[in-house]
């Protein structure tokens, strides 16, 4: 029989805050993330936006030694900054380190390493490149830092696959423990890449809000004025480990990770298929291999990233998953908030709906005034928090990416 997964440890970075209960906090008080970029750049290379979510620039001088930090890229700063803050929560000063792994996820990795090193190579000269570029510049840089902090030995692995990179490390994270593999999975994901050129790259595909005059009510997931999505960063980390592990050693258990599910649209390298029916097809396998039912499933953090394109598939994924119940499932679209942390989103999606579970408080969605009469059949959660049934209940959390990659994770209730 399949060990029971459970989650132990929260940890976030976020526009929101610089912790997993700032962030909670702020997301329930419907908050917005969202501002003007304070940089020299934006004028300088005359950027369409000039806004995006940003972490507090604070956070890093902090929570890091300066030398440390020097040796990081920004995503493996946020990266290790939450990791910390999970494993206290989880009440693990100490674990043994063969018995300890990491699931990371990033979608794009150290890009600021990278360019800043290449400035410096056409200004200065090579003798002036940081011998520590490549492993900054990494995709696997932040699971490394992790790993190496907390001595996991049981295996250090990096999932990249753009916006559902780390949904998929939570994914592998539960495989591992529920295999038997390792007892404690720090399992998460982070992405730092608010650049010029990340910017003005997504700008260009016409991906991105323009609603400069307005930044705070820029992300409007399933609004008929939704015009894209706005550009984040953070990271979040969860616990994994078996109900008996945790239980053994006296831990706080938030909520258990049922199961989850992937696909792939194979369709186009940005656009989702339409239809959502691959989308669906990585919702439904996560509940069948939880065995759950479509009445099970009370709360759903939607991937709904305020794209044209991109809302009304997952809508519809959702309704044909649902059936009949789809009324009965509270939808928070929480990008409205936090902005899109790419690679890092899932991760932090996965904290707010473990802590919707724990809490029985399904988060809001902001921003939205009018809502797509495409977005049929969801019951979205507009404006306030709403309350989650008692008993025994689901939630999934969604993600999709570039390129055509679909997870989905399902948690229920403890």
């Amino acid at each position: 029989m399949t060990p029971k997964v459970v989650v132990t440890g929260i940890g976030a970075v976020t526009p929101l805050g610089a912790t997993a209960d700032a962030t909670w906090q702020a997301i329930l008080a419907g908050k917005s993330g969202v501002h003007t970029m304070d940089n020299d750049w934006s004028e300088k290379y005359g950027l369409a936006v000039d806004f995006a979510a940003q972490v507090d620039p604070q956070v890093v001088p902090e929570n890091l030694k300066r030398v440390q930090a020097k040796r990081l890229d920004p995503s493996s700063q946020f990266a290790l900054i939450s990791a910390r803050e999970a494993m206290a929560d989880a009440g693990l000063e100490e674990t043994d380190p063969d018995r300890t792994a990491v699931s990371w996820a990033t979608g794009i990795g150290g890009v600021w390493t990278l360019l800043d090193a290449w400035d410096t190579l056409q200004e200065e000269g090579p003798r002036r490149v940081m011998p520590l570029t490549v492993p900054m510049l990494m995709p696997n840089g932040p699971a490394a830092a992790i790993g190496m902090e907390f001595k996991a030995r049981a295996g250090v692995q990096t999932m990249v696959s753009a916006c559902a990179s780390s949904t998929e490390s939570l994914g592998h994270a539960y495989d591992v423990v529920a295999s038997g593999h390792a007892d404690i999975v720090i399992a998460g994901g982070s992405e730092a890449a608010i650049h010029p050129i990340t910017i003005a790259s997504f700008n260009s595909m016409q991906a991105l809000s323009r609603r400069t005059d307005s930044p705070e009510t820029a992300s409007r997931p399933y609004d008929t004025g939704r015009d894209g999505f706005v550009m984040g960063e953070g990271a979040g980390t969860l616990i994994l480990e078996t109900e008996e592990h945790a239980k053994a050693r006296g831990a706080k258990i938030y909520a258990e990770v049922s199961s989850w599910g992937i696909s792939n649209d194979a369709y186009h390298i940005t656009g989702g298929e339409p239809g959502g029916q691959y989308a669906l097809r990585a919702m439904q396998s996560a509940l069948d291999n939880a065995d759950l039912s479509p009445a099970d499933v009370k709360h759903v953090n939607a991937h709904a990233t305020s794209t044209p394109v991109g809302d009304i598939p997952e809508s519809l994924a959702i309704s044909q998953l649902l059936g009949s119940h789809v009324g009965d499932a509270l939808v928070s679209a929480t990008k409205s908030m936090t902005g899109h942390l790419l690679g890092g989103t899932g991760a932090v999606e996965s904290i707010l709906t473990v802590k919707a579970l724990e809490t029985r408080t399904a988060p809001p969605t902001i921003n939205i005034e009018e809502v797509d009469p495409d977005v049929v059949g969801i019951n979205i959660v507009r404006d306030n928090p709403a309350e989650l049934p008692a008993g025994d209940i689901a939630a999934i959390t969604n993600s999709f990416g570039f390129g055509g990659h679909n997870a989905v994770v399902a948690f229920k209730s403890v």
